[in-house]
């Protein structure tokens, strides 16, 4: 898979009350919960980002609760992947879960800045820069774990007759 859009550049340690806030989890509907996504950080981030947009984080990306709401609402407001240097355990497998193509990558972390276009190669491992033309690898993910991105989650992949063990 291949994705190109606009970095928007976050810290290190963004946890899951931080991408979705604790007080709107009484909200059902995915579209109106994924406007809420990450504004204790940037309030009118969901009305800047476009469809196809990367978030870039620091380190531990995702930590804290274990809620699955974090990454659906980063997939649901139209965010086409994450890259981060590296991501809580419990997110990275609930991003996996709902199909969020999510990328580990040291070499990004201060070399993407908010505003820079990114065009990212999933099954080859490649993120470029396209605004400094710099380039950075990453490992790609496994073909099982492709298809459960690209069936749109594991669910989806199961019924969709997935014949790996996940």
């Amino acid at each position: 898979m291949k994705f190109h859009g606009k970095a928007w550049v976050f810290g290190d340690n963004i946890d899951t009350d931080v991408i979705i806030p604790a007080r709107y989890l009484n909200i059902s509907d995915p579209k109106e919960l994924a406007q809420h996504c990450m504004e204790d950080i940037d309030p009118d981030f969901t009305k800047k980002i476009e469809v196809c947009d990367i978030i870039v984080g620091g380190k531990n990306f995702g930590c804290g609760s274990s809620r699955e709401h974090a990454p659906l609402v980063i997939k649901t407001a139209g965010i086409s992947c994450v890259i981060a240097s590296s991501f809580a355990r419990i997110f990275y497998r609930n991003a996996i879960n709902i199909g969020l193509p999510i990328l580990e990558s040291a070499e990004t972390l201060g070399n993407i800045k908010n505003g820079d276009i990114l065009e990212v190669d999933t099954d080859n491992g490649l993120i470029a820069n396209l605004t400094t033309k710099k380039t950075f690898k990453t490992r790609p993910f496994p073909g099982f774990i492709n298809e459960i991105i690209n069936a749109g989650g594991l669910l989806n992949y199961a019924k969709q007759g997935g014949t790996q063990d996940v």
